[in-house]
């Protein structure tokens, strides 16, 4: 299941959970970049999806569009077990679900501290705050994100029913500025995104352009 010594280098995709209290649990680097990403993109217009706007605002953004992205990650523990991994070999792939399954689970400490001090009557509870989470697809997309749901599918287990291969579907939203506000971490992350996504649409345009006068010229010159 490895990759060709002779393939290109491939950059992997990742999801990131920005948790200062623990960093290491919220990485999780794709063993398998998928076979594709599917996105939706539904543009934040005035009126919305009624429809309902008056001509001088048929044309306005209220906002970002509303971005839901799509992926299958496949997991297996074949390399690992071939390696000698000792967590491959008494856990299988329990280790890196976990990790994708903490990324919505309340922190337990905290859950137990709320509780312990809303019971005492010290404070009101407050749901807490899953970590800021990141889907990173190359250099190009870094975007903070929500799990809106991930599909768990486990194929095969070991002789102690450790998963040791599953495939995960994961939805997930983006989350823009309107969101998170422009002055956190990451409606900062988000509004860079869109500003390169800006720069490749000129660069974009500036090779449409140049491709069309050559195109011009060309034609001119076989009259």
């Amino acid at each position: 299941m490895g990759d060709s010594p002779i393939s290109p280098k491939v950059l992997r995709g990742a999801i990131v959970g920005l948790d200062l209290f623990n960093p290491l649990a919220s990485l999780v680097v794709f063993q398998y970049n998928p076979e594709n990403i599917r996105r939706t993109i539904t543009p934040n217009s005035v009126g919305g999806q009624t429809g309902q706007t008056s001509q001088a605002e048929a044309l306005r953004l209220v906002g970002p569009p509303t971005e839901a992205i799509s992926a299958d990650i496949e997991l297996d523990a074949t390399d690992q077990l071939e390696a000698g991994s000792t967590s491959a070999r008494l856990m299988g792939i329990h280790p890196v679900l976990a990790s994708l399954e903490m990324l919505v689970y309340p922190k337990s400490a905290l859950v137990i501290a709320n509780e312990i001090l809303a019971t005492a009557g010290i404070i009101e509870v407050v749901p807490p705050e899953a970590p800021l989470t990141l889907f990173i697809w190359g250099p190009a997309r870094v975007v903070p994100v929500r799990i809106d749901s991930m599909t768990v599918t486990e194929d095969e287990f070991d002789t102690m029913l450790n998963p040791i291969r599953a495939k995960i579907g994961l939805q997930m939203r983006v989350l823009n500025y309107r969101d998170l506000g422009l002055t956190s971490a990451g409606g900062a992350l988000f509004m860079v995104h869109q500003v390169l996504k800006e720069t490749m649409a000129t660069i974009n345009g500036i090779g449409n352009v140049v491709a069309g006068a050559t195109t011009s010229i060309s034609v001119v010159g076989s009259l």
